[in-house]
């Protein structure tokens, strides 16, 4: 494995796919970690860890869904001779107060900042594409998405940015050191505002409906989740109705020189790859 130098976990996922192929157009020899990958990766494994960092001098690190492990990864990598981390965490992740939501993130923040390493913490506000690659697909293809979030606004990220901005740290060693960007869409809009533009691009009557998060939680469950899993969802829109995240930040900018890319962009990209067809 000395052939590659920079590590992302999670290299199926969201994120870390897109990483990785930024990564690798670059000309950055990436090792690609996961749970089905040549050298898998399992945060409920420790054992097979050694194995993904070595020769790494940088990683690309998506925490696990419990808090703790990172903490013993990044004493690994120290001890492998890695120099530059970067955190996927959670967008204004210091404003949570006492919400049991995001605990996992806190805790790999606490790791990675308490490390010797260069490190730099990239916490995202809510994907766009939670709305054709995750929870709030099927609910759209089947012509409602209720939620429990009313007049909340959410200034959603299209991934592709929140994978250009991770992809741009981990090339330019040094120049991030020691900083959190807080990186969102351009423009803060409602949930019932997102599912109208989806509808519209997409040519067709698609409805939103603000329900309680009880209701939330039993549709999960309904649907297979976990009960605490289903718990730990509705908390975020908990927590997002404080109004804390609402407002649009210009880290994007910061980072990459440009603008972020606007929800209308995602939905027109998205809408035209056919993402919402019955």
């Amino acid at each position: 494995m000395s052939d590659a130098n920079t590590l992302v976990l999670g290299a199926t996922g969201k994120t870390g796919r897109r990483v990785a192929a930024r990564l690798r157009l670059r000309g950055t020899p990436v090792r690609s970690a996961s749970r089905t990958s040549a050298a898998p990766f399992d945060w409920s494994e420790p054992g097979g860890w050694d194995a993904v960092l070595r020769g790494a001098d940088a990683v690309y690190l998506v925490p696990p869904t419990v808090p703790g492990p990172v903490h013993e990864f990044v004493a690994r990598a120290e001890a492998a001779g890695v120099q530059r981390l970067v955190l996927l965490s959670g967008r204004g992740s210091d404003t949570w107060g006492d919400t049991t939501f995001g605990l996992d993130m806190r805790s790999a923040e606490d790791a990675v900042r308490g490390s010797a390493l260069e490190w730099t913490v990239v916490r995202p506000s809510n994907f766009a594409q939670n709305f054709d690659e995750d929870l709030f697909h099927a609910p759209l293809v089947a012509g409602e998405l209720a939620l429990p979030a009313g007049a909340v606004s959410d200034p959603f990220i299209d991934v592709e940015d929140v994978a250009d901005v991770a992809a741009g740290v981990l090339n330019e060693p040094g120049l991030h050191a020691g900083k959190t960007y807080d990186v969102t869409g351009p423009r803060s809009i409602t949930f019932g505002e997102a599912t109208e533009l989806i509808g519209r691009a997409s040519g067709r009557p698609i409805a939103y409906r603000q329900i309680s998060a009880d209701e939330y939680v039993a549709t999960l469950v309904d649907q297979g989740f976990d009960e605490d899993a289903a718990h730990h969802v509705a908390e975020m829109f908990v927590l997002m109705e404080r109004g804390l995240l609402a407002a649009p930040t210009e880290d994007v900018a910061e980072v990459l020189g440009r603008p972020a890319r606007t929800f209308e962009d995602y939905v027109v990209r998205v809408a035209a790859a056919g993402a919402w067809r019955p």
